[in-house]
């Protein structure tokens, strides 16, 4: 009886690693198409808004200094537009596909969201191959957007990584495909500076870069519609008591949620008391307030950089810029590796919290950059600052049904989204008002807000049970 039980579970999971259900290919094409294409439009909008673009220049001759404003005005300007795009249209149709994923089937977000994120990328084909006006890029990212944009994409893809997974391994598994995005995303970054080189000289400069990107959108689309299988779900064990699941399964560390160490636990531990510990919704409202708050910071971090490195100080050329975008890639790397390592000896508030401790840290510094070396330090800071989002949506898949995963990870993943466009507004503003006074005012805003995200994280960790803590370490 002893050996089968060894056996058994051996050939429970080489049965489970049906290499048709992995989302990986799917996710690593994608981001790489999306990571030439982010490189893209950037290069392609600022040759758009070139010197010898009439549109944003006068007729006389201006300094350097002030020709370079204006082309940061005109670049800013563009993205404060697309960024409204990109991040309301999904608004129309994200909801209803999460719907429908939940309802029917589950690949419905994925493979729509695909095809809109297929024919944004042929639109930027297109306008460096017919040198249309940049304008109708807008037009591309509306495509993008009524398909269900990143949001019904990303919340499809957490929904099959976490049917695939035990509960006790989910945190891991969903960093993992974090962590192939990362790899995918460094990889596509370090090679555009030098694809959008290619046809220098011709009039179709960039083309090279934006062929590749729709190849890799066109594989992640019909992998997704002809390939990919959805895998069964992992069944929760049915002496699990769901107390214990709502309560350790926001805080524990990932190495006690095993569900055989839960249902020990749940004999010998300290029985939870309703009194001390919050309810599921209470505890996913403050998750949800926590996520919201992190985002705003890294993404009005994230816009305000690609201008910030445009202009002086730094001053960086093609190249320099798909490096610098790299750079922000390897934290999926420096974030997967300190999952495996904190989840063995921390909660899961804790380690959100050190990730935005992490990120705040970086910004803070990224404030006062005035040296490549500098940013590049920054960015180091930075290292763990994919944590916090990752392990939260892990949190809230243990506080949730699997039948609800889509349209909760649709609304947070919308909320995330409705966020970022305001965010993307607000600071792209406050850029254009404050680049000649402190042009780091920015990155030290999303500092001060990283920090303040804290506060609701706090709040969950405080509340939880009392003695998880100390079960966890007698354990050890």
């Amino acid at each position: 009886m002893g050996h089968h039980e060894v056996t058994c579970p051996w050939r429970d999971h080489l049965s489970r690693l049906q290499v048709r259900t992995w989302i990986e290919p799917v996710v690593a094409s994608t981001q790489m198409a999306a990571s030439l294409y982010d490189a893209g439009l950037l290069l392609v909008v600022k040759a758009s808004f070139g010197a010898g673009n009439s549109s944003i220049h006068n007729t006389t001759p201006s300094p350097r200094g002030a020709q370079e404003d204006q082309q940061q005005m005109a670049i800013s300007n563009f993205y404060i537009i697309y960024n409204l795009v990109v991040g309301l249209t999904p608004l129309l149709s994200a909801y209803g596909l999460g719907w429908l994923s939940d309802r029917y089937h589950r690949k419905i977000s994925i493979a729509v969201s695909l095809l809109g994120f297929l024919l944004s990328r042929l639109g930027l084909l297109l306008k460096v191959l017919l040198d249309w006006p940049v304008e109708m890029l807008y037009g591309a990212a509306a495509l993008n957007g009524l398909g269900g944009g990143f949001s019904a994409y990303w919340s499809g893809v957490m929904a099959l990584g976490s049917l695939g997974s035990s509960e006790g391994r989910r945190s891991v598994r969903l960093i993992l495909i974090d962590l192939i995005m990362g790899l995918a995303g460094f990889c596509g970054s370090m090679a555009s500076g030098h694809l959008f080189k290619k046809m220098i000289g011709h009039s179709a400069q960039g083309l090279v870069l934006t062929a590749c990107s729709v190849s890799f959108a066109s594989f992640a689309f019909f992998y997704s519609l002809l390939v990919l299988k959805v895998p069964e779900a992992v069944a929760k064990p049915s002496k699990e008591l769901p107390s214990v699941d709502t309560v350790s399964g926001t805080v524990g560390t990932y190495r006690i949620l095993d569900p055989d160490q839960l249902d020990k636990q749940s004999i010998v531990g300290h029985p939870s008391s309703p009194g001390k510990a919050k309810s599921p919704k209470t505890i996913i409202t403050l998750l949800f307030v926590g996520a919201i708050m992190y985002d705003l910071a890294v993404v009005g971090t994230v816009d305000v950089m690609a201008l910030f490195v445009l202009r002086e100080p730094l001053s960086w050329n093609q190249v320099q810029v798909g490096y610098g975008m790299a750079s922000g890639y390897t934290i999926f790397i420096t974030s997967f590796l300190g999952v495996l390592v904190f989840s063995r000896y921390f909660r899961d508030t804790t380690m959100i919290m050190i990730g935005m401790v992490s990120f705040g840290s970086g910004a803070l510094l990224l404030a006062f950059v005035k040296e490549t070396y500098m940013f590049y330090i920054a960015r180091a800071v930075m290292l763990f600052a994919l944590i916090p989002i990752t392990t939260i949506r892990s949190a809230m898949s243990k506080l949730i049904k699997d039948s609800s995963y889509g349209k909760v990870f649709v609304i947070l993943q919308l909320s995330l989204a409705l966020t970022g466009v305001v965010t993307s507004t607000i600071y792209n503003k406050i850029y254009q008002l404050t680049m000649d006074k402190f042009i780091g005012t920015c990155f030290a805003l999303s500092s001060f807000i990283s920090f303040l995200a804290i506060v609701p994280i706090g709040i969950v960790a405080y509340k939880q049970v009392p003695g998880l803590q100390h079960e966890d370490r007698t354990e050890k």
